[in-house]
């Protein structure tokens, strides 16, 4: 998003849970958690600005978010928050979702088990 775009945005509202679509509205994943600039340890100075988000997080997370606790970093796939072009009832990319690490899983299984499947190579006709 550009500097014009920049605003307020309520993670838990317009962000978390909410599908990430690429640039060819192709579906990616859904937002799991959101990481942010680092802020200070213990009480926070007035006039200290904002965090900043820095990346939307896809993977583990929902269980955490249930009953507490963090997903370590190696199960969380990161979205760098430049590559968002929009934030709407679904958050559209700049990119493909084909160069992000975050869909490598669905990578892995088309690759390994589906196009193993009779027929699973070709939409159905």
């Amino acid at each position: 998003m550009t500097a014009q775009q920049r605003s307020t945005v309520d993670a838990d509202l317009h962000l978390l849970d909410r599908q990430i679509l690429d640039v060819d509205g192709a579906p990616v994943v859904t937002v799991g958690d959101i990481e942010l600039t680092d802020i200070p340890q213990g009480q926070i100075p007035p006039g200290t600005p904002a965090p900043q988000i820095t990346a939307l997080l896809s993977g583990a997370a929902l269980a955490t978010r249930i009953f507490g606790g963090r997903p370590p970093a190696r199960l969380l796939h990161r979205i760098e928050w430049k590559h968002l072009a929009k934030i709407g009832a679904a958050i559209e990319l700049s990119v493909s979702g084909k160069d992000l690490v975050a869909t490598w899983t669905e990578r892995w299984v088309r690759d390994r088990i589906i196009s193993r499947i009779p027929g699973g190579t070709h939409d159905p006709e």
